[in-house]
């Protein structure tokens, strides 16, 4: 039996030392990251997560980086190990606001399902949604330094292609549960001959 790559180490490195830096206990820092902000079909999905446990050792890292089974086996994990709030921005809400206001309402609706309410919180990327109910900084490539952004980064990722298969079952014929929404050749082509569904951003090219 193959055995798991170990837990990036400069991960939760990085958290505890940023913990330390500005005295905060475990339950009080926070990561949130999205996925699904580029494909044409689907909601845009935010992850924020707490970590109840300090020794969490299941390999995580930045989701983009792990096979589909290691993710949907760290999810469990994190679901099992921490607070988690899930936010969603639907297709229609994303050509109604644009993608950028969109991710923010993503943002804030996760940020507010959370049961622990963070002193800190670290946000993939470079900048940060307005209104977020706690404090919060951004973190460039957090999902591959940041231990709680990058268990964000496998819940929100996890989350959403699940969500993506279940509409696959709705419309079938677009194979959602193939390219997840995501502008690959198969799905470009799919368009062309079919159009588009009542799940596509119609506010992105080439559907706009």
């Amino acid at each position: 039996m193959r055995k798991p790559t170990p837990l990036p180490q400069a991960l939760p490195a990085f958290d505890r030392q940023l913990r330390h830096r500005h005295k905060l206990k475990l339950r009080e820092l926070a990561g949130l990251d999205e996925a699904g902000r580029g494909p044409l079909a689907g909601p845009i999905v935010v992850s924020a997560v707490v970590l109840y446990n300090s020794r969490f050792t299941l390999p995580v890292n930045d989701s983009k980086k792990m096979t589909p089974s290691a993710r949907v086996a760290a999810c469990g994990a994190i679901l099992r190990q921490a607070a988690v709030g899930i936010g969603v921005a639907l297709p229609e809400e994303i050509d109604r606001l644009g993608i950028e206001a969109a991710w923010g309402l993503a943002m804030r609706r996760a940020a507010g399902r959370l049961s622990i309410l963070p002193k800190l919180a670290l946000v993939d990327g470079n900048r940060l949604p307005p209104g977020l109910p706690f404090p919060a900084q951004p973190l460039v490539q957090g999902d591959g330094r940041s231990l709680v952004i990058a268990a964000a980064s496998v819940v929100a990722k996890v989350t959403r292609d699940r969500l993506m298969e279940r509409l696959h079952r709705l419309v079938p014929e677009y194979r959602f549960e193939r390219h997840k929404g995501y502008g690959t050749a198969e799905h470009l082509k799919l368009l062309k001959t079919i159009g588009p569904s009542p799940f596509h951003r119609y506010s992105f090219e080439p559907l706009r």
